[in-house]
């Protein structure tokens, strides 16, 4: 159970995090190469394969999350591409029931992620969870990846923070390794980030694996 009275500011990751991640993984994993092999004139196979190159060369950089980078890379419409499978977006179990209870408190409550704000705004009109928070910030506005050296420190441009007095909920452990390096001290992991996927192997952070379990009273959050 996270110290709710000794925090100021809770942060979300949305994909993975409070939303299932199987959204994400089939899009660019199944739809992805399967529109680029019919548009390209390549078999499954070889498309997999030329994607999966492209995705290592900027993985862990800003371009791997971006529309922009990948419509003008792969020759495709991806905003038109994601909106076609919008049935796949789920939000996870009991997420809307703990923000609804830390809405009651006086608690500073933000979105933080590095989906492009066009692929943001899709889930978020999707899922009405936007409702719930004071900012919901892509990480292309600070053009950094949330995992990248300093992007704790320039959030504080958008959003003023104690970072010892800041509970952050991220399905990334580069992310959160990076959050600890800048100084957040509650950091929370996700144990299953995609619901058709293996739960993630233990780590050096405390897993949540449903957000039921963590629920603060109102009593907890004075």
């Amino acid at each position: 159970m996270p110290p709710w009275a000794s925090i100021d500011t809770i942060m979300f990751d949305m994909d993975g995090t409070l939303l299932d991640l199987h959204y994400d993984n089939y899009f660019w994993q199944v739809l992805v190469p399967k529109v680029y092999g019919k548009t390209h004139g390549v078999s499954a196979d070889a498309a997999r394969e030329i994607i999966n190159c492209k995705y290592a060369e900027v993985h862990g950089t800003l371009d791997w999350y971006c529309l922009d980078y990948w419509e003008q890379k792969l020759k495709l419409d991806l905003v038109a591409l994601k909106s076609t499978i919008k049935n796949k977006i789920t939000v996870r179990p009991n997420v809307k029931t703990l923000l609804k209870q830390l809405q009651l408190s006086n608690k500073r409550l933000l979105l933080i992620t590095n989906a492009h704000p066009a692929s943001m705004q899709i889930k978020l009109r999707h899922t009405g969870i936007d409702v719930y928070f004071h900012q919901c910030i892509s990480s292309h506005s600070l053009k950094l990846a949330k995992e990248n050296h300093g992007f704790w420190k320039s959030l504080q441009q958008l959003e003023a923070y104690r970072p010892e007095r800041t509970l952050l909920f991220d399905d990334s452990l580069p992310v959160l390794r990076q959050a600890k390096k800048e100084g957040i001290k509650h950091l929370y992991a996700i144990k299953q980030p995609d619901s058709q996927r293996p739960s993630l192997s233990p780590a050096e952070f405390p897993q949540v694996e449903d957000f039921g379990h963590i629920m603060p009273s109102q009593h907890d959050l004075e």
